[in-house]
């Protein structure tokens, strides 16, 4: 009889281990079509995630483009936060309306780097993401967002949406120091080669911008500063709007991972508990890890 309650108490304590061990969030990544190599960033996307120790991840994978979508139906009410890596076919009105209630009941969302070139039709997803490009974007669909002088201001001059020159390595300027987010990174980091998106626009509805880059014209750029990082409120949920991470190799540097990572955990949490890494980069040179 002894032998059989130590064993059990044994056996409890590894149970409750485990269990304090576990990750407490859940997050879901959904793909499966894309304008960028979803194929490539979603296992880049996971291990971030999953290496902070506090998320498990599952992925969603939509059919492929022109496929049926009708029983494409996630169940987003299960997980703490959803990272969209889509641009592709309309989501069933059921699932748009899924991810609306999601959101706007409380849920966290991540867009990320071109899924904020899908859904130009979709009023309420462009008002979570605050701002998108392309898909005949234009003025009817929102401002142009920039920081000038000092604030943010909001441009109504006609003109497309979405917009970016030739890969090149660019500072992330920090303007909203004391975010969650953005508290203890330095107020400029320097991002690998990428895609400096520009020309953005929407809604920008509850948004707040965390950090911009200077989209030079040498660069077939605008000569603006250009949102880079945001939060979106909607309804009781909050939404983090990462607009770089082109492809894997730009999934690799650390001014890509850490503010992914602490925006995923913001938007499911609206804490973030995670600490500045030693290999942040400072302003000259872009931090790359394998």
């Amino acid at each position: 009889m002894l032998c059989r309650l130590t064993a059990a108490l044994i056996f409890g304590t590894m149970l409750t281990s485990l269990s304090a061990a576990a990750p407490p969030l859940k997050a879901l990544i959904v793909d499966g079509q894309n304008n960028h190599n979803w194929v490539e960033t979603t296992p880049y996307l996971k291990k971030h995630l999953e290496e902070t120790g506090l998320f498990t991840v599952d992925v969603a994978t939509s059919p492929a483009q022109g496929e049926d979508m009708s029983g494409f139906k996630p169940n987003f009410a299960a997980y703490d936060v959803v990272v969209s890596n889509y641009t592709g076919d309309a989501w069933p009105a059921a699932t748009q309306k899924a991810l609306e209630d999601y959101v706007g009941g409380g849920g966290g969302l991540v867009v990320f780097h071109a899924a904020n070139n899908a859904f130009p039709e979709w009023k309420e997803f462009n008002r979570m993401a605050g701002l998108g490009g392309w898909g005949g974007r234009n003025e009817k669909d929102g401002p142009y967002v920039r920081w000038r002088d000092g604030k943010i201001v909001r441009d109504t001059t006609p003109g497309p949406g979405g917009g970016h020159g030739p890969q090149h390595e660019f500072q992330i300027v920090v303007r909203e120091p004391d975010h969650p987010i953005t508290r203890g990174l330095p107020n400029v980091f320097m991002h690998s080669a990428d895609e400096l998106y520009n020309r953005l626009r929407g809604p920008a509805e509850n948004m707040t911008v965390l950090a911009t880059a200077f989209s030079p014209k040498e660069q077939r750029g605008t000569g603006e500063h250009e949102p880079q990082l945001m939060t979106i409120a909607y309804g009781e949920g909050r939404v983090f709007h990462i607009a770089y991470g082109h492809a894997g190799k730009q999934c690799q540097s650390v001014a890509f991972i850490v503010p992914f990572q602490r925006g995923s955990e913001w938007a499911a949490t609206e804490k973030v508990t995670q600490a500045v890494p030693q290999d942040f980069p400072g302003p000259d040179q872009p931090s790359l890890r394998p």
